[in-house]
C-alpha cells in the first residue's frame, strides 16, 4: 500500500520513490501547494530480521515512559513543522555520539559538555531550519537560552535536557520564535503513535520522507522496547552524516552498559552509510533508556542479556541509517553493500564503506551500468590488504568476478537488473568477498543522479 505526500517539494520528482509507508500524519493544507505540518509519508520498514518483532508505525513513544510531539513554531519558510520534543518521565541514561567535524555546531558542544558530568537527562529538543552551526559565541548562547527554557516549562534542570538542530550552517536559531514555541509543544506531548511521528517529521529537512521504527524483545523474562527517529538526506558521509537520531528504550541498564551499547550500535550501523561524502557539522545520536520496562539491572557490558539488549538497539539504528541512505537526495535505489572473508570487523566494514561511497560506483548504478571494475577499483583503494587473487564480486543474483578473475555474465540481464530494482526504489545488492577470513561487515548507500546535483546546487537560492 502506497501513500504519497499530497504536495511534493518542487525540487524532486517523487517518480521512483515506492515502498514507503501508508501511514500519513497530516494537517490540512492551505491550498498554496506547500507541504501541510506534517504532510509527509514514511519511509519503508527497513529494520533487519532477528529475535525481536517489529512494532508496525512505531517510533520513540514505544517504549514504555516517553512522550514525543513536534510542532510548526515558525523556524523555516511555510508550514512544515519545524520543533520536536522527546521526553522521559523519569531521568533516563544518557549516551551520545557525535560528529568529527572540527566545526562541531553548537548544540553537540553543549551535549557533550552535558554528558560528560551527567549520567541521566530527561529530554531531548530538536529545532529544524538552522544547524546553529558556525555561529559563534552568539550560537553558544543560544544553545544555553533553549536548553533553560524548555527546562523551565519542563520543571526540570537545565542539564536534563540535550539539544539538536539542523539546517542551513551559519544560520542561528529563530530564538524568538523558538522560545514561543516552547509551551506549545511541551502542551501538545503525548504517548500515541502520531506523537511519535510528528516529532519524527518535525526534524526532516530536504527529507522526502520520515524515518522512525520501532521493536520489541524479551531480556530476562521482560518484554523491552527500542524506538528510534533520524533524518537526513544528504551531507551523509561516516562519521556520521549530516543526520539527527533519538533512540529511546526502556531496558534497566546502567551507563556504563548503555553507552557501551549505543556507540557500538552507530559505529555498524549510522557510520557505515554514505550519501554523497559530506561529513557535517551537527551530526548527533542520542540515546536514552529510562527503566520502565523493569526486570534485573544490565550492569556489565558482555553476557546474554547485554548482548540481546545491543543486537536490538543495533538493528533500530540500522533500520534508521538504511531509511537514510534510500531517501539520499536525487536517489533511486537503496545499495547495500556486504563484505565477507575479512579478518577483522574493522577490515570488513572499511571496504564496505570504500565501495558504497564510491561516485563512480553510484553513478554507475543510476545509469544501470553493470561496471563491476568500479566496484574492484573502490575495493583496491579502500586501505585494508588482501590478495586480489581472492577476490569475488556479485551484483545481485550475477557473479561478476570469482578468484580475482573476471567471469563471463549477462551484462543485459544485470543492466536490467539495475534498471528494475531502481525503477521501484527498491535495493542494490553488492556481495563483496576478500578473502577466508571470518568476518563480515555492512554499508549503505545510494545512486548518484542529476538530481543530486540539482537539489544542492539550489540549496539556499
Amino acid at each position: 500500500m502506497l501513500a504519497m505526500c499530497a504536495f511534493a517539494p518542487s525540487h524532486v520528482a517523487w517518480k521512483g520513490k515506492n515502498g514507503m509507508r501508508g501511514r500519513v500524519v497530516r494537517h490540512a493544507g492551505d491550498g498554496s501547494g506547500k507541504l501541510a505540518a506534517f504532510d509527509l509519508p514514511a519511509a519503508p520498514i527497513l529494520v533487519p530480521e532477528g529475535s525481536w518483532k517489529r512494532v508496525q508505525g512505531g517510533g520513540v513513544t514505544t517504549p514504555m515512559g516517553f512522550q514525543a510531539a513536534g510542532m510548526t513554531a515558525g523556524l523555516r519558510a511555510g508550514t512544515k513543522a519545524d520543533l520536536a520534543l522527546v521526553v522521559s518521565d523519569t531521568p533516563a541514561q544518557a549516551a551520545g555520539v557525535f560528529t568529527l567535524n572540527l566545526m562541531a555546531a553548537a548544540p553537540v558542544i553543549y551535549c557533550k559538555e552535558v554528558l560528560q558530568k551527567k549520567d541521566k537527562v530527561r529530554a531531548v529538543l530538536i529545532n529544524a531550519g538552522q544547524a546553529n552551526a558556525a555561529t559563534g559565541n552568539a550560537g553558544w548562547e543560544d544553545s544555553l537560552a533553549s536548553a533553560k527554557a524548555i527546562a523551565e516549562v519542563l520543571g526540570v534542570e537545565e542539564d536534563d535536557v540535550l539539544l539538536e538542530s539542523t539546517g542551513v550552517i551559519g544560520k542561528r536559531i529563530k530564538m524568538d520564535a523558538l522560545l514561543r514555541g516552547i509551551p506549545n509543544i511541551v502542551q501538545k506531548l503525548g504517548r500515541d503513535q502520531d506523537s511519535g511521528e510528528q516529532a519524527a517529521i518535525a526534524i526532516t529537512t530536504t527529507d522526502l520522507v520520515s524515518k522512525s521504527c520501532a521493536l520489541e524483545v524479551d531480556i530476562g523474562g521482560s518484554t523491552v522496547r527500542i524506538g528510534g527517529m533520524a533524518k537526513g538526506s544528504g551531507m551523509i558521509h561516516p562519521n556520521m552524516a549530516t543526520m539527527l537520531g533519538v533512540i529511546t528504550c526502556d531496558a534497566h541498564v546502567s551507563t556504563a552498559a548503555w553507552r557501551k551499547i549505543l556507540s557500538s550500535a552507530v559505529s555498524n550501523t549510522f557510520n557505515q552509510m554514505t550519501v554523497d561524502g559530506d561529513t557535517s557539522t551537527n551530526d548527533t545520536v542520542i540515546g536514552l533508556a529510562n527503566g520502565a520496562a523493569g526486570g534485573d539491572e544490565i550492569t556489565e557490558a558482555s553476557g546474554a542479556a547485554f548482548e540481546v539488549l545491543e543486537a536490538a538497539v543495533t538493528a533500530v539504528c540500522e533500520g534508521c541509517a538504511k531509511a537514510i541512505a534510500w531517501d539520499g537526495e536525487g536517489a533511486t535505489a537503496l545499495v547495500e553493500v556486504t563484505v565477507s572473508g575479512a579478518n577483522t570487523r574493522n577490515d570488513a566494514n572499511q571496504v564496505a564503506r570504500s565501495i558504497a561511497g564510491s561516485s563512480l560506483t553510484k553513478a554507475a548504478i543510476f545509469g544501470h551500468d553493470p561496471n563491476w571494475g568500479r566496484i574492484a577499483c573502490a575495493a583496491g583503494y579502500a586501505g585494508i590488504t588482501f590478495s586480489t587473487d581472492d577476490l569475488r564480486i556479485e551484483l545481485g543474483p550475477y557473479l561478476l568476478m570469482d578468484n580475482g578473475q573476471p567471469m563471463e555474465f549477462d551484462a543485459k540481464a544485470a543492466s536490467l537488473y539495475l534498471k528494475s530494482t531502481c525503477s521501484k526504489h527498491g535495493t542494490v545488492a553488492i556481495n563483496v568477498s576478500i578473502g577466508s577470513g571470518p568476518q563480515t561487515g555492512k554499508a549503505w548507500g545510494c545512486d548518484l543522479s542529476y538530481d543530486y546535483v540539482k537539489i544542492n546546487a539550489e540549496y539556499t537560492t
